[in-house]
């Protein structure tokens, strides 16, 4: 007879996991361990079923991006946008600015789907709830690296100069990854208890998209320069397409702050998420 390992035991109480912050740790770090393989079946799962049954396929991927830069490129073509100088050239502007914007987008988007979409299963098996945040991740990944042919092409076909700090752009894109899955994770408890986060979502998302210098480049003064100062996407999407061109960071202090405060701020979500998890399953489920 081979040997068995002996099945893990959960034992579960009405007192506060805030009360022992040791063992909560323990058991997220725990159960983050646990999730990857899970997590490997739920990301091929989605992505799977995101372009099955689909003519285009994979090429879903390139299409938001290329169309939102051709429009953008017509209206200024046709001179009714009028955009300041963007240093570089402006369909290289627009084309890195809306695949960084769909990064944060998604990384804001992914994990709400995914646990949204996942329901059923919470309600009916118990396995760690880590595994659908890290799924939600690797869609996001997936499909940059997938966009990063678009990013190749268009620095090629304008003959953008490189430097050496693009060497640093991995670093900048998976911080504005975990700028958006921060705030998916915080929204994540409200949108399981309410269909409008849901809902109401894409709409704030697309107004934060026009109060973010994706096709514009950051005014100088007015009402336009406090609402970048104060979008904390703007300084990680600005540097990291500064780091994928001109090589020149504008704003490093603020990068490195708004970076410093997802990381904590992902934590705490985190921590949030795995407290209220349980009592919105059994919410569900009633």
């Amino acid at each position: 007879m081979t040997d068995q390992q002996p099945l893990s035991e959960a034992i579960y109480t009405p007192e506060s996991q805030l009360k022992h912050p040791g063992r909560l740790i323990n058991n997220m770090w725990n159960d983050l361990k646990a999730s990857r393989g899970l997590a490997w079946r739920f990301f091929v799962r989605d992505i799977s079923a995101r372009y099955r049954q689909t003519f285009l396929g994979y090429l879903w991927a390139f299409i938001p991006p290329v169309f939102t830069t051709l429009i953008f490129v017509f209206l200024t073509g046709k001179k009714l946008l009028n955009i300041d100088d963007t240093g570089i050239p402006y369909p290289v502007y627009v084309m890195l600015g809306t695949i960084l914007w769909y990064v944060f987008f998604e990384g804001v988007n992914s994990p709400i789907k995914i646990i949204s979409g996942s329901k059923p299963m919470l309600t009916k098996i118990n396995f760690p709830r880590e595994s659908l945040i890290i799924a939600a991740l690797g869609e996001v990944i997936f499909n940059f690296i997938v966009r990063v042919l678009l990013i190749i092409l268009i620095l090629i076909w304008f003959k953008v100069p490189i430097s050496t700090m693009i060497f640093l752009a991995p670093l900048g894109v998976l911080s504005l990854m975990l700028l958006g899955l921060m705030f998916g994770l915080l929204l994540t408890p409200l949108a399981l208890l309410y269909r409008d986060i849901e809902k109401g979502l894409p709409i704030i998302l697309q107004i934060w998209f026009f109060l973010t210098p994706v096709i514009y480049p950051v005014p100088e003064s007015g009402a336009g320069a406090i609402l970048n100062y104060v979008n904390p996407v703007t300084p990680v999407l600005n540097t990291c397409r500064e780091m994928l061109t001109t090589g020149v960071i504008t704003r490093p202090g603020l990068f490195v702050l708004i970076s410093s405060l997802t990381l904590i701020l992902l934590v705490l979500g985190w921590v949030l998420y795995r407290l209220a998890m349980p009592h919105l399953i059994a919410r569900i489920g009633a």
